[in-house]
């Protein structure tokens, strides 16, 4: 494993850098990503941003949008960034399966890679880890690794806190959730000092939503909302041909699972949706129930204990079915 003094070194100099996060880039994976990206290439390196597949429209817009790659459109030229590159980070996840085929080459690149993350159980394909699983946000651990560990604050720029910013805002569930420290508003000040507009942030973020986008929520709230008061759970539950009804997009699921969570007295939330491919859980809890264990558990995923997800080849009925049998093995932590 390199240290800092030694990866510090490796930087010193122009390098070809390779900037990756997981598949389907949440804002986050994308604003870590680009605020990095962004203050690389004031170092002089010549930093690409690859995501392993296509991510929302109201994520566009962010400073160096324009120069991401996406793997599954340019495969060809991804690889060949891969294989050239003398450094590779990886951001907002921990293990190279949650890049898809592009983990394939990481993997074998012979280029250091550097993991910025706060996920559990990291695999130990790096060699160099800045990982924490208290943070906030990957772009938190960004903005620390970039103004701490290598002393490089007067960099962050309005670009990199623009970025950076959107990661956290988005992760901390707009800076409600339990793991929005002192130390994470205090990185935030730092970003609005440092040129982050952020109600404007917000507004591009929250408020840029298609009309489709806002009569799918009312479908799912007012048809597929399903509360099993006996477990304090809530389930709601999308058809792939509902999501082809509403013209659903990368990104237009997101956040629909917190509106079952915020009903009074439910502990555990669960989105369930068939995809193409499989049938995917997003999973959201109060307190101390681990989402996360469920996900890890039945469903072939993992993530944190507030906020988990899964996947299954079985079809959606069984899928339903298996999460409510569930249940009753985590009463007792439901009803508490």
């Amino acid at each position: 494993m390199l240290d800092i003094t030694a990866l510090a070194d490796l930087l010193s100099q122009p390098k070809k850098i390779v900037i990756t996060t997981h598949h389907k880039p949440d804002g986050d994976a994308l604003g870590s990503s680009l605020g990095l990206y962004n203050y690389l290439i004031q170092r002089g390196h010549h930093a690409r941003v690859i995501t392993p597949t296509d991510y929302p429209q109201y994520f566009e817009w962010m400073p160096g949008n324009e120069d991401v790659i996406i793997y599954t459109d340019h495969v060809e030229q991804s690889n060949e960034l891969v294989a050239a590159a003398d450094i590779i980070f990886c951001l907002d996840f921990n293990t190279l399966s949650r890049i898809n085929e592009l983990g394939e080459e990481v993997g074998k690149s012979d280029a250091y890679k550097i993991m910025i993350d706060h996920h559990l159980e990291p695999q130990d394909f790096d060699d160099y880890r800045y990982w924490n699983i208290n943070a906030c946000a990957t772009a938190q651990l960004v903005y620390d690794f970039i103004a701490i560990e290598l002393n490089d604050k007067a960099l962050v720029n309005k670009d990199v806190a623009t970025c950076l910013y959107t990661g956290i805002m988005t992760d901390s569930g707009s800076f409600r959730l339990p793991n929005t420290t002192s130390a994470v508003h205090r990185t935030v000040a730092d970003l609005i000092d440092a040129g982050a507009v952020n109600w404007r942030i917000h507004e591009l973020v929250y408020n840029s939503a298609t009309e489709n986008r806002l009569r799918f929520l009312g479908h799912c709230l007012a048809n597929k909302l399903e509360v099993l008061q006996e477990f304090n759970t809530a389930i709601i539950t999308v058809t792939s041909e509902e999501l082809k009804q509403y013209d659903i997009n990368t990104g237009d699921t997101e956040g629909i699972v917190n509106y079952a969570l915020s009903i009074s007295g439910i502990r555990l939330a669960a989105f369930i949706v068939q995809r193409k491919d499989k049938v995917k859980l997003s999973l959201r809890s109060k307190g101390e129930f681990p989402a996360n264990e469920i996900c890890k558990k039945y469903f072939n995923g993992g993530g944190h204990r507030n906020a988990a997800g899964g996947a299954s080849d079985d079809s959606l009925e069984n899928v339903i079915a298996q999460f409510k049998s569930i249940l009753p093995n985590y009463k007792t932590l439901l009803i508490q």
